[in-house]
């Protein structure tokens, strides 16, 4: 039985439930899949990950003071993050994946690590 592959078009023979015709037309038709599906997302996205690693970078033990002047001369964007999270005490940490930071008295922010980061 013939078939067209859903990436390419060209007809195949082969298993019932197979879709493609090649290793190659997959793994193409699942990038474009996956991918970004436009502009906006991807930059957001590149933020989201240059911050996280100006955070990793500023905070190599687990746990950092850090002042806003540093953050913002590495090039970190306080309007974008992954979660925040609300300590019982009522403090306000936000997230870039793992990588947090909670604004301290001043212009100085502690940097942490969150370890079970997945809820």
């Amino acid at each position: 039985m013939k078939k067209k592959c859903a990436e390419c078009g060209d007809e195949f023979m082969g298993r019932a439930d197979k879709k493609f015709c090649s290793d190659q037309c997959r793994s193409a038709f699942n990038n474009k899949l996956n991918s970004d599906h436009s502009q906006f997302m991807r930059n957001v996205n590149n933020i989201l990950r240059k911050n996280r690693r100006i955070l990793a970078k500023l905070n190599p033990n687990g746990k950092n003071k850090v002042t806003k002047d540093r953050l913002l001369e590495l090039g970190f964007k306080f309007s974008y993050f992954t979660n925040i999270y609300q300590t019982k005490a009522g403090k306000t940490y936000r997230f870039c994946y793992d990588q947090g930071y909670l604004p301290l008295d001043g212009d100085l922010f502690a940097l942490v690590v969150r370890q079970s980061y997945v809820e």
